[in-house]
């Protein structure tokens, strides 16, 4: 596909990348794969793994992803990698177990990093341009360039940084909105710039990347579409960078529900039915749940298309027409992303095989290890809650995945509260030696209380930046799902967990909020978070690549 064909758009999905640089949404290896798994079940184009130069954790990741998920059937596997010829030689040899894969590399073109960060001239990053994208080529045939900052860019200089790439090899060229400053018809007028006046335009596909900073992100890629553009890079409930990037779930639906907008664009029958992109939109509810719960990074409950209210309806009128047609209130059908209301009959007598098959009619295949602790917890919640859901089962197993190997284990915690009473908390831990150790403390409240107590008892260095209770159903019984961000320093880490006891989870996502932090900060490169360069970030190898 190139520039000017109509075609499909192709969704590049760079959760794993740019998603992971949110603050707090640290991942481990086996977490990234756990995503990076169901984002093939999601039928994404492309995966951008990671930033194999940045930490030998990414590179890790980005190797073991495309063994495993890189398969001939698979997803384009893909990494980043500024244009340095030492960054693109880590990530051609991370990437290079995929069946299909692809180089990203990247250089700013705006007058502004050129000044301030780059501290180098037009002419300068015109002669890196080609010598680095052709060492790209040389490892790979899939290359994309992105010109850093474009939106901020001087169309003109852009126009020749663009046909320097596709002479050199590039097949992608893509157009970041680096810090989310333009705005629909501007990102219009560039697109279709850049389509009109690159001579060799035809032999790319034009992608576009954004951030969310004015919260225009997904109008300006829909705008980009109608100019010619065909790939979007986005992540799973738009996370990323400062106010996050394009949400993949919001730009699938809206060209789903306004294909007869979009078809004629993409040279299709005003009334086709055909997809635009290859997503399997039953799957954007499981992904988005798979990826809040493994971040800790909660979805706002008015969040389009995947958020607790887009499709509750609380006024009279609404529910009236709604009971009447649903089509009087509602755009898109809940079924269509996957989401279902209905009940299952596991309960208290379910035996394992009959909970292992539920759990792969919902797309997750665990281990025997993980299987057996998870069963624990499904005969644990059985025992309290007499109906349990497919979201109650998802949040059991997303909770395991999200577990570290533990420093500290919760034995015990008992609290004691009330309106005359002051909040008092008993908690005992084990520790991995199998010590184990009790204290009390009096907090302004009991899960208060209760993270004194485990300050105490560890000793470990913390602030505690966020703490937020989300119930996964309704009614009394319902699991409360807790997330806590702790920092250390420069490191911050989520701790999460599930129980019908919001004390308890509370709790349990304390402790291993506090066991990641011990695992990240003895082994930092098992989480690159901090030490990975963006678009954004400073260019500070790009000496070296001259």
């Amino acid at each position: 596909m190139r520039a000017k064909d109509p075609g499909r758009v192709l969704v590049f999905d760079t959760t794993l990348r740019d998603g992971e640089q949110s603050p707090g949404a640290s991942l481990n290896l086996e977490e990234k794969l756990v995503i990076a798994q169901q984002l093939a079940r999601l039928n994404v184009d492309i995966i951008e793994a990671g930033f194999p130069f940045a930490s030998e954790g990414d590179f890790a990741a980005v190797q073991r992803i495309a063994q495993v998920v890189g398969t001939d059937n698979g997803p384009v596997i893909c990494g980043l990698s500024r244009a340095a010829k030492g960054d693109i030689e880590a990530c051609a040899q991370a990437i290079a177990p995929a069946a299909r894969k692809r180089i990203h590399t990247f250089i700013a073109t705006s007058d502004i990093h050129l000044k301030h960060k780059l501290r180098k001239t037009r002419r300068e990053v015109l002669e890196i341009v080609p010598e680095m994208v052709a060492i790209a080529a040389s490892f790979c045939d899939d290359v994309e360039f992105s010109c850093e900052d474009a939106a901020r860019s001087d169309p003109e200089f852009l126009y020749e940084v663009i046909e320097a790439a596709i002479s050199a090899g590039a097949t992608t060229i893509n157009i970041p909105d680096t810090v989310g400053y333009t705005t629909p018809e501007e990102f219009f007028q560039l697109i279709a710039g850049i389509d009109a006046h690159v001579p060799n335009i035809d032999q790319a596909v034009i992608s576009v990347h954004g951030h969310n900073d004015l919260g225009l992100v997904v109008a300006n890629f829909l705008a980009a579409v109608r100019a010619g553009a065909r790939q979007l890079e986005c992540t799973i409930n738009g996370i990323g960078e400062r106010a996050g990037n394009a949400a993949l779930e919001e730009l699938v639906m809206a060209m789903h529900v306004r294909r007869q907008f979009f078809n004629p664009l993409l040279g299709r029958p005003a009334d086709s039915e055909e997809s635009l992109t290859a997503i399997n939109t039953e799957e954007i509810y499981r992904t988005s749940r798979l990826v809040s719960n493994l971040t800790g990074i909660l979805v706002q409950p008015n969040k389009a298309v995947v958020g607790a209210n887009a499709f509750a309806h609380e006024s009279g009128i609404h529910q009236d027409g709604v009971l009447k047609n649903r089509i009087t209130y509602e755009i898109m059908d809940a079924r269509t992303i996957g989401l279902k209301q209905n009940r299952i009959s596991l309960g208290k007598l379910s035996g394992r095989n009959a909970f292992r098959s539920r759990l792969e009619e919902l797309g997750y295949t665990l281990s025997r290890e993980d299987l057996d602790q998870a069963f624990r917890r499904f005969k644990e919640l059985a025992d309290r809650k007499r109906d349990i859901t497919d979201l109650d089962l998802q949040t059991i197993v997303s909770d395991q995945a999200q577990q570290v190997d533990a420093t500290y284990t919760l034995k015990l915690v008992q609290v004691s509260c009330g309106t005359n009473l002051r909040p008092t908390a008993t908690v005992a831990l084990e520790d991995s030696q199998g010590g184990q150790a009790t204290t009390a403390a009096i907090g302004t409240g009991p899960v208060d209380a209760v993270c004194r107590a485990i300050d105490e008892l560890v000793k470990v260095p913390n602030e505690m930046l966020e703490f937020s209770i989300q119930a996964v159903t309704e009614g009394i019984d319902a699991l409360g799902v807790v997330t806590i961000r702790l920092r250390q320093g420069d490191l911050i880490c989520s701790g999460y967990s599930a129980d019908t006891d919001v004390v308890v989870a509370s709790a349990q996502a304390f402790v291993a909020a506090i066991n990641r932090l011990l695992v990240l900060s003895q082994h930092p490169s098992a989480h690159p978070q901090h030490t990975e360069v963006s678009e954004s970030q400073p260019d500070a190898a790009m000496a070296a690549s001259s």
